[in-house]
């Protein structure tokens, strides 16, 4: 079973450093920390502005993105559904992907580009590499993508057995830390 920390933290006040370890030892065995997604740099929500056919390539088509800056960005995108009005993870100049692929200035069949706007796939989150990633028309231009979807909150994978259907639930591990720390209180309880 997967947990969120973020989530556990919505249930009880202190959660420990050294969790992973007190679980285990309190008979929960941890399989394993990560991340919510793999690492990656200089990601923020883009709203594509305006979009015209690429003068070389029937495939591509350049974009002006406004990525919060005050200035327009140019980026040479093949998307499919790409489209003026959507709002879509772009990766800046300097960005570093998974994969340790590093976003530069560059020319697409001599038309510059200064970015990339992102799919599912090439952010790490998922298998759809079928398009953007789409995001809600509500998100602040600009904002860093990472810190919006809390990408860097830990899932912790425990192993658990027959006998612990108690911890089946967020709230019952939420119960077992609060008895593991000695805290006395559950947030929301």
């Amino acid at each position: 079973m997967k947990i969120s920390v973020s989530w556990l933290k919505e249930w009880i006040d202190t959660i420990p450093n050294d969790l992973s370890d007190r679980l285990t030892m309190a008979g929960l065995e941890v399989e394993g920390v990560e991340l919510a997604a793999p690492k990656f740099t200089k990601v923020v929500v883009g709203h594509v502005v305006e979009l015209v056919q690429h003068p070389d390539a029937d495939k591509l088509r350049v974009a002006q993105v406004d990525v919060g800056t005050g200035e327009l960005v140019q980026i040479v995108c093949g998307a499919p559904n790409v489209a003026v009005g959507v709002k879509v993870p772009t990766a800046l100049v300097g960005a570093l992907l998974p994969g340790d692929f590093k976003i530069k200035d560059a020319k697409l069949r001599g038309v510059a580009s200064s970015g990339m706007l992102c799919s599912a796939k090439e952010l790490g989150l998922n298998d759809d590499a079928s398009g953007l990633m789409i995001l809600d028309d509500s998100l602040a231009i600009g904002a860093d993508f990472r810190e919006l979807l809390k990408l860097d909150d830990e899932i912790i994978e425990i192993d658990l057995t027959p006998n612990r259907g108690d911890c089946l639930s967020i709230l019952g591990v939420a119960r077992d830390i609060a008895a593991i720390t000695g805290s006395l209180s559950l947030i929301h309880i």
